[in-house]
This record gives C-alpha cells, sequence and structure tokens, in this order.
C-alpha cells in the first residue's frame, strides 16, 4: 500500500470499514508493561550480542550498501510461524528496489504475514513524511487487538530530508544542518508509539527497527544522535567489516541493546 492506504500491487481494492487516525498519542507509562519476550531475528550476532526484546526499539545504523536492508528482510522471514505481523516501511527507496524486497518476501511465503507501505523517490515528500506514521498507525490497530508486530522504518533519515524539505519550503526557520526545530519531535512521537502494552489493553507489542543511514560512519550526526537518544539501543553495521565478508557487519563495540537482556532465553 501507499501511504494513504491505497493498494499498489495491482491486486484490486482493499474492502474495508475501518479508518485510524495517522497521529495517535503513544501509551502512557501506566499503560506499558516491561519488554519481557524475545524477539527471534535468526542472525546469531544480534540474538546473542544485542538481543531484542517485543516492544523494544532498537536503531540500525550504518553507511549505505552496508546490509541494513538484508537484515531487516532476513529478521522478518525469521518471523515465520512466530505469531509476529511484519511491517515495512520502504522511504525514499527506488521503486525497483522495494519490487525486488517484495518479491524476496513472496519467495518465502512472508507476504502472508507482512503489509508493505511503500513512498518512493519519484513521491512528493509529504508522502514521505506520512509513511511512517501510516505504517505505525496500522501496527497499533493489531496491537490494541493483542498481537505482535515488528515494524521496519527504511529509513528515517530520508523521512528527515523530506520533512526539512517541505518545512524550508513553508519558511520555517532552519537550524542544525538546516533542519527545522521540531525535528527531534518528528521521531520521537513516532518511536514511543512503539511499546508492549499492559494486559488490559490486549498485552500486544510494537517492536520497531528504525534505519539511518550515516555519512562515512558518523554516528556523531543530528539525525543519528536524535534518534539513539530515543531508542532503546543500536546495531551499529561498519562498511570496512561488510567489505572484507562479515556478515552482518555488526560493530560489536559500538552496538548496545538497553532492555533486551531481560528477555533473552537464557
Amino acid at each position: 500500500v501507499n501511504p494513504l492506504g491505497q493498494p499498489v500491487d495491482g491486486l484490486g481494492e482493499i474492502r474495508t470499514s475501518k479508518t485510524r487516525p495517522i497521529e495517535y498519542p503513544a501509551p502512557g507509562v501506566m499503560q506499558r508493561k516491561s519488554v519481557n519476550e524475545p524477539l527471534q531475528t535468526g542472525l546469531k550476532a544480534i540474538d546473542a550480542l544485542v538481543p531484542i526484546g517485543r516492544g523494544q526499539r532498537e536503531l540500525i545504523i550504518g553507511d549505505r550498501q552496508t546490509g541494513k536492508t538484508s537484515l531487516a528482510i532476513d529478521t522478518i522471514l525469521n518471523q515465520k510461524d512466530q505469531d509476529m505481523i511484519c511491517i515495512y516501511v520502504a522511504i525514499g527507496q527506488k521503486e525497483s528496489t522495494v519490487r525486488t524486497q517484495v518479491e524476496t518476501l513472496r519467495q518465502y511465503g512472508a507476504l502472508d504475514y507482512t503489509i508493505v507501505v511503500t513512498a518512493s523517490a519519484s513521491q512528493p515528500s509529504p508522502l514521505l513524511f506520512l509513511a511512517p506514521y501510516a505504517g505505525v498507525a496500522m501496527a497499533e490497530e493489531f496491537m490494541y487487538e493483542g498481537k505482535h508486530v515488528l515494524i521496519v522504518y527504511d529509513d528515517l533519515s530520508k523521512q528527515a530530508v523530506a520533512y526539512r524539505e517541505l518545512s524550508l519550503l513553508l519558511r520555517r526557520p532552519p537550524g542544525r544542518e538546516a533542519y527545522p526545530g521540531d525535528v527531534f519531535y518528528l521521531h520521537s512521537r513516532l518511536l514511543e508509539r512503539s511499546a508492549k502494552v499492559s494486559d488490559e489493553l490486549g498485552g500486544g507489542s510494537i517492536t520497531a527497527l528504525p534505519f539511518i543511514e550515516t555519512q562515512a560512519g558518523d554516528i556523531s550526526a543530528y539525525i543519528a544522535t536524535n534518534v539513539i537518544s530515543i531508542t532503546d539501543g543500536q546495531i551499529f553495521l561498519k562498511d570496512d567489516l561488510f567489505n572484507s565478508g562479515i556478515r552482518p557487519a555488526i560493530d560489536a563495540g559500538s552496538s548496545v541493546s538497553r532492555v533486551g537482556g531481560s528477555a533473552q532465553i537464557k
């Protein structure tokens, strides 16, 4: 589907009477539960060193061409028969790339439990800005029904660039790196909606894997540091590890999972 919920796979209309606001308040602190169930990615390096729990936000950060997308696709494929619904949000990618990823998901039978939300590079910036919120609105519908959801945002740097473009066109005062002053809130209100909710609300969860693309391994850039501070840990992928044939190219020293330890299978 596109960020407006319209199908783009050519398989006809989606018949439904349900609607949901794209912007919705995140669950409060009393409506949450601590993360205690593991999410198995199927990648030993992650499940052993930086374990991810259901309801966690784990940032995947690295340069372009370091295997971020394939890490997410592998994780989605590993959720087969795990009672998880996966949502893959492709922001500002080439349509041919998205088509390849959808074909991979179809080949392994992952489209039975996966929604793909796509706003390609050729579409106007408001759609790129809306895509992650559309994805998380769909995820919330399942979460409040007591289901477990994995949502992948690929990637949030492109959403920030689209938002910067919109803000500059609207003559809003630019700040650091020409981003508007509320670019932190852009991502914080999105990622705070991923949570493990209490049993009274159904006990569902949204696990978020946001992506940030760095320039020459600089994790101290503006958007990178913003999202690192919002998430519950990060997996840092290095291009020199990737080029030397280590896949996934995880830099164990600078990767951390802040809440996954309590969810790890002992």
